[in-house]
Parts: C-alpha cells; structure tokens; sequence
C-alpha cells in the first residue's frame, strides 16, 4: 500500500495524450471563428512580391511553361502567372522532371528592385495521389550581393533559343529517342514578358542552359537536407556544358524540335512606371 501511496503523485503528473494526426489545432478550432480569425502573414522570403496590383498601363506576363496556376499552389507556391515585376526585377524559375523517378523539384530565384535576392525551394513525389506526396520546401533570401549574378542571365542566348531543341552533329543522323533522362524546364519572367525553354535528356542540350542551372541549384542546395539528398553531386553542369562546346567546336548544332510550340508573344512595357499601390489591410 505504502508503494501505491508513493506512485501517486507521479501518476497525477502523467502529460495528456498527443493530438491524433488529423486534429488541427490543438485544441479543435472554434468552428464560427475560423473563417474570420487572423491568421499571421507569411514571412518576406514566402512571399517577396506580397500586396502588388496591376498599374493602370500594366498587364500580366504570358506565361506558357507547362505548369497551370493550381499545379503551383500544390506546390505551396504563388502562382507564376499572379507574379508582378517591375523595372529591374526578375524571376528564374527550374522545373525538374526526371522520366526514370516522381521526385519531382521546383526552384524559384526572385530579384526584387531593391536589390534584394531570394530563393524558394520545393520537392516531392508528383506521382500517384491528387497532391504532392512528401513535399518539403524551404524560402530564403540569398546574401547580399546575390541578384547581380541572376541579372546577368538576362542577356544569356539560351532565352533566343528554340523552346525545344534536338542535337544535330553534322553528320545526318536522324534524332535521338529520349527514354531515360532528366527535363529542364527553364522560366525567365521580366517585367512584361516570360520566355521558356526545355532541356531534356541529351547532355549537349543540357548543357546549352549549364549556366542558369548552375546558377540555380547553387542559390537553392544548402537550406534543406531533404531536398539536397535528391542531388548527392551537388549544383555540378561542367559535363554537360563541355558536351555543348565539344558540340559546335565540331560543327554540330541545336536545331529546333518538330512541332516545338513558339514561344508567347510579347510587348513593350510602359516606359512610365506606375506607383505601386499597397492594399489596405
């Protein structure tokens, strides 16, 4: 009895159960405030471009890269085709897709105009359920000094190239079936006008666009140990950028793929650039 009296008191110290998975929060909301209540605002990094609206003289960017408005919010990410930039801004954007795995990965680069860079990160399992199975992500800003290296790929002429392309070495030979590789899918958005471009398979074509993926990968491995383990050799392109100068060093060329989409058309923005308008809380 004496042992059972002694028990006692660190019985009544026994912590309550832990919540069941599918109970959120802890405890259970209030079913009439949870559509009202205020929720925090995401951190800079999660959203660089929060609060923008359109100017007068402005319109969206054509977006065409394969990847719909809801595909990117099942990414937890803002959807490409809401994004507004203004002069000196840009975003780069990497949609990786190998054929032989569903780990699926999304890398975004955004330079805003006051000179400030950041990167967001996503990879899962895009296979096989309605959403994106084991999905990790991080948002970071880059160092101070990050957005001129990605200003620079501006003027990169992989954004002149064909949308698709097949290698052609000179010698006739009729092109090569893709079965087993890796798809790049490259997005550069600027003020006014996008441009996109895939990379798949062939390391010369790969290699055409080493310089912006280089450029990528580096800004995005480091902030996630689940989303680096998907890329053990780290942000390394010099095989297939060599495999690219070894091709038109012997005369070959990248010539555009049958029945590659054009690009979207574009316009001019306005010269005058629009206040920015900050919506009222």
């Amino acid at each position: 009895m004496s042992l059972i009296c002694l028990a006692a008191p660190a019985l009544a110290q026994t912590p309550p159960p832990a919540p069941a998975a599918d109970e959120w929060p802890w405890p259970p909301p209030d079913p009439k405030t949870w559509w009202d209540d205020q929720w925090p605002r995401p951190p800079e990094p999660a959203d660089p471009l929060a609060g923008r609206r359109l100017g007068r003289n402005e319109r969206p960017a054509v977006i065409d890269n394969g990847y719909d408005p809801l595909l990117y919010r099942l990414w937890a990410l803002a959807p490409l085709q809401s994004q507004i930039l203004r002069n000196g801004e840009m975003i780069l954007e990497v949609a990786v897709r190998p054929s032989s795995s569903a780990r699926q990965t999304l890398i975004r680069v955004i330079v805003r105009r006051d000179g400030k860079a950041f990167v967001q990160g996503r990879a899962g399992l895009g296979c096989c359920e309605p959403g994106i199975a084991r999905r990790v992500g991080f948002d970071a800003e880059l160092p101070a000094g990050s957005a001129a290296q990605f200003l620079a790929l501006r003027e990169s002429p992989l954004w002149d190239a064909p949308r698709e392309v097949r290698v052609d070495d000179g010698s006739g030979a009729a092109d090569a079936l893709c079965v087993n590789g890796t798809s790049y899918d490259l997005t550069l958005m600027v003020p006014g006008r996008s441009r996109s471009v895939r990379r798949a398979c062939d390391s010369a074509e790969i290699g055409q666009a080493a310089d912006v993926l280089q450029a990528a990968f580096s800004a995005a491995l480091g902030h996630e140990p689940r989303f680096d383990v998907i890329y053990p050799t780290g942000a390394d392109f010099s095989s297939a950028r060599g495999a690219y100068e070894a091709l038109i060093a012997e005369g070959g060329r990248l010539k555009p793929a049958p029945n590659s989409r054009p690009q979207p058309p574009t316009f001019t923005p306005p010269t005058v650039e629009e206040p920015e308008v900050v919506p009222t809380p």
